[in-house]
C-alpha cells in the first residue's frame, strides 16, 4: 500500500492536479508542496464552493491535513497571507495554522514582480508569456546566490544588508538596462514588517517533519504545479517555468529522499493545451478549438488568459512517462469530448527531414518543426458527466482511454468525468 505519493502534470500545467490531488488527501496526512510559486493556480470544486489555492497545498480544505511549503518553493508573503484571507472567507478558519513553511524557501519580494514585468516588455514578440508575479526573477536570485530565504526573516540587521545588496543589484538593471523605475527599500521593508511576525509563526523544518511522518507510517502527498513540459530542463525552453516541475523536483524541493516515494500519479487531460508562447505541435487554431475550449472552460485559473488547445499528445506522454518515472495516469475532462464525432491522437512526429520519431526533442526550435502524426477514433456521442463507474462510460469512451494506457505504458488509475469530488471513477486509488 502506497503511503507516499506524487501527484503532478505531465502535460504544459492546468492539467486538473488541484481535483486529484484535493480528492487524495482524504487519505492524506500531510500535502507538500515543492517547487514554483503563486503562479500555479489550482482549482477545487466541492458542491457549491468553489476554491482557488496558489502557494496553500491542495490539501487545506480537509481540516485534517498538515500543509507543507518546502524548500523549493518561492514565497511571496503577500500572496501568501492574501491567500490566506481568501481561504478565511470561505470558511476555513484554521488554514494559517495548519500551513507550515520552510525556513530554506526563497522569499519572492516586489523587487522580483519588478523585474518580471520589466523583462517581458522588453522582449516584446519573444515574449516568454509568464504570470507577470516574479516567480523567474526569484529563482533567479535564488541560484545566484544573492536572493532572501524566510529564515532571514530571523534576524533583520542581515535582512536588511542583504536586502540592500539585492536592489541595489537590481535596481541598477531595472534603470539602465530595463528603463524601468525603481522599487524602494523602504517599501519593501515596510511590507515585510507587516508580516514578519505571522509568517515566522508558520516556519517549520519540513524535511525533519516528513523523515518523522514516514517513519511513523503516516501517508504523504507531494503536490506539483504546472508541468512536465514546463520543467526548466525538460520543458520547451525558454518557453518554460523556472523550476524542476518533474517528479525528482519533489525531493530536491521538500527534502524526502528519493526512495522514499512510492508512487508518482500523472495528470492529463483527454486533450492537451498550453498557456504562453511556446511550441504546440497539436494546436488546433479552428473552430473546434475553440469550442473544446469553451466547453472545457479553458482559462487560467489565476490569469483568466484563455488557453490554447489541441489534441492529445502521446509523444510527449512517452516522454513524461520515462521522466517521471510514472506509475498510473489521472485522466481528466473525458467529459469535455462528450459531442465530437471523433478525436485524434498525436502517435508520432515527422521531423523536418521526413524521418518519424517516437520522442519529442528537448529544443524548442526543433519541437517547432515537427509535424503531428494523428489517429483517428470514433467519438461515443453521449455524456460521460458524473460516471463513477468504467464500465459504465460508452463503448467508444472506454476504447479510446484503453488506447491512451496501451500508447503511455502505464494504466489509468482515475477518470474525472466532471469538476467535482464525486465526479470521478476510481479504477485504483493510489493512497488507499
Amino acid at each position: 500500500m502506497p503511503n507516499n505519493v506524487v501527484v503532478l502534470g505531465t502535460q504544459w500545467g492546468d492539467e486538473g492536479k488541484g481535483k486529484i490531488a484535493d480528492l487524495l488527501t482524504v487519505n492524506a496526512d500531510i500535502v507538500v508542496r515543492s517547487q514554483g510559486g503563486n503562479n500555479a493556480g489550482h482549482t477545487l470544486v466541492v458542491g457549491d464552493k468553489k476554491v482557488v489555492v496558489r502557494l496553500v497545498p491542495s490539501g487545506i480544505l480537509h481540516s485534517s491535513s498538515l500543509c507543507l511549503i518546502g524548500s523549493g518553493v518561492v514565497v511571496s508573503p503577500e500572496a501568501l497571507f492574501g491567500e490566506i484571507a481568501e481561504l478565511t472567507a470561505s470558511g476555513i478558519t484554521d488554514a494559517e495554522s495548519r500551513i507550515k513553511v520552510s525556513a530554506a524557501s526563497s522569499l519572492l519580494l516586489p523587487i522580483h514582480v519588478a523585474i518580471d514585468k520589466a523583462s517581458e516588455l522588453k522582449r516584446g514578440k519573444n515574449a516568454i508569456g509568464t504570470t507577470g508575479r516574479g516567480i523567474g526573477p526569484c529563482y533567479e536570485d535564488k541560484i545566484a546566490r544573492r536572493g532572501l530565504r524566510v529564515g532571514d526573516l530571523y534576524d533583520m540587521e542581515v535582512f536588511k544588508e542583504k536586502l540592500q545588496a539585492l536592489l541595489d543589484y537590481r535596481n541598477f538593471n531595472l534603470k539602465h538596462y530595463y528603463g524601468a523605475e525603481e522599487v524602494s527599500f523602504d517599501s519593501i521593508l515596510e511590507g515585510i514588517m507587516k508580516v514578519r511576525e505571522r509568517l515566522l509563526a508558520m516556519v517549520a523544518d519540513v524535511s525533519a517533519i516528513l523523515a518523522d511522518a514516514r517513519k511513523s507510517g503516516k501517508k504523504i502527498l507531494f503536490e506539483g504545479a504546472q508541468g512536465t513540459f514546463l520543467d526548466i530542463d525538460y520543458g520547451t525552453y525558454p518557453y518554460v517555468t523556472s523550476s524542476n516541475t518533474v517528479a525528482g523536483g519533489c525531493c530536491t524541493g521538500s527534502g524526502a529522499g528519493p526512495r522514499h516515494i512510492d508512487y508518482v500519479l500523472g495528470i492529463c487531460k483527454a486533450y492537451t493545451t498550453r498557456v504562453g508562447g511556446g511550441p504546440f505541435p497539436t494546436e488546433l487554431n479552428d473552430e473546434l478549438g475553440e469550442y473544446i475550449r469553451k466547453v472545457g472552460a479553458e482559462f487560467g485559473a489565476i490569469t483568466g488568459r484563455p488557453r490554447r488547445v489541441g489534441w492529445y499528445d502521446a509523444v510527449a506522454m512517452r516522454r513524461a512517462v520515462d521522466i517521471n518515472s510514472l506509475s498510473g495516469l489521472a485522466l481528466m475532462k473525458i467529459d469535455v469530448l462528450d459531442d465530437l464525432d471523433e478525436l485524434k491522437i498525436c502517435t508520432g512526429y515527422r521531423l523536418e527531414d521526413g524521418t518519424e520519431s517516437q520522442l519529442p526533442p528537448l529544443a524548442a526550435y526543433e519541437y517547432s518543426k515537427v509535424t503531428p502524426i494523428y489517429e483517428t477514433m470514433p467519438g461515443w456521442k453521449a455524456s460521460t458527466v458524473g460516471i463513477t463507474k468504467f464500465e459504465d462510460l460508452p463503448v467508444n469512451a472506454q476504447a479510446y482511454i484503453r488506447r491512451l494506457e496501451q500508447l503511455a505504458g502505464v494504466p489509468v488509475a482515475i477518470i474525472s468525468t466532471g469538476p467535482e469530488r464525486e465526479q470521478t471513477i476510481m479504477v485504483q486509488n493510489p493512497m488507499a
